[in-house]
């Protein structure tokens, strides 16, 4: 009798535990694999004896098991990866600190009057191109007029003055490129050359950010042109 009391105990006890063990794994939206043994030694442990796991479900919760730690080997390793190539694209970002690149989204900064340099990307090269320049409250201040380009980056310098040759004021002016190919205009992307004064990166992004002249900031994939 008291052997029967004690074996029933004994069973109740590792029922216990393979219940506690199953309700800490389901604590945890992803499994690990520590959690995958510690649940399947359990299991193992509290079997019936006269119905013990049968081959086929022992070896499917072997392949289970493999199945989980090759997932998490590899999520180990593409999370090294990234990593390793985030790194290498900030090196590639602090290369550019103290040269100048073109970027669609930066502005042309004019500073002791020196001239801006600008990149227009023509696909289709174009028969002619117009590029509008508007200072900062978005007043068209300059049109230029470039002829005929071929196909790839074109480039350009503005001297800084408005239609009538007169010098403008320091500050940032931004520029629309406007290309006309067979006779139909459409708009290209342009990009003035600024000077790039720091590198930062974001937790959203891979992407260094470019902190450039004029308090503008680009993303390193953005950049069309490379200078000096």
């Amino acid at each position: 009798m008291t052997t029967a009391i004690t074996g029933n105990l004994a069973s109740i006890t590792r029922t216990a535990d393979a219940k506690a063990a199953a309700a800490q794994a389901a604590q945890s939206d992803a499994m690990g694999k520590d959690q995958f043994l510690k649940l399947f030694t359990t299991q193992l442990q509290n079997q019936n004896p006269l119905d013990p796991v049968k081959n086929e479900a022992f070896v499917a919760q072997l392949a289970q098991f493999s199945q989980l730690e090759a997932t998490t080997n590899m999520s180990s390793s593409l999370n090294a990866l990234v990593s390793s190539l985030k790194g290498d694209r900030m090196m590639t970002g602090s290369a550019l600190i103290g040269r100048t690149v073109a970027a669609p989204s930066a502005p042309a900064v004019l500073n002791g009057g020196n001239p801006v340099i600008a990149v227009i990307d023509l696909p289709n090269g174009a028969d002619k191109v117009k590029v509008d320049i508007f200072g900062a409250d978005g007043k068209p201040v300059r049109s230029l007029q470039l002829p005929q380009q071929k196909v790839g980056l074109a480039s350009f310098t503005w001297d800084g003055a408005d239609d009538s040759g007169k010098p403008l004021p320091d500050g940032n002016y931004s520029m629309v490129a406007t290309a006309t190919v067979a006779g139909k205009d459409g708009a290209v992307t342009i990009g003035p050359m600024s000077t790039v004064r720091s590198v930062s990166t974001s937790t959203s992004s891979s992407d260094p950010i470019l902190e450039l002249d004029g308090g503008a900031s680009v993303n390193l994939s953005t950049v069309m042109r490379v200078g000096q």
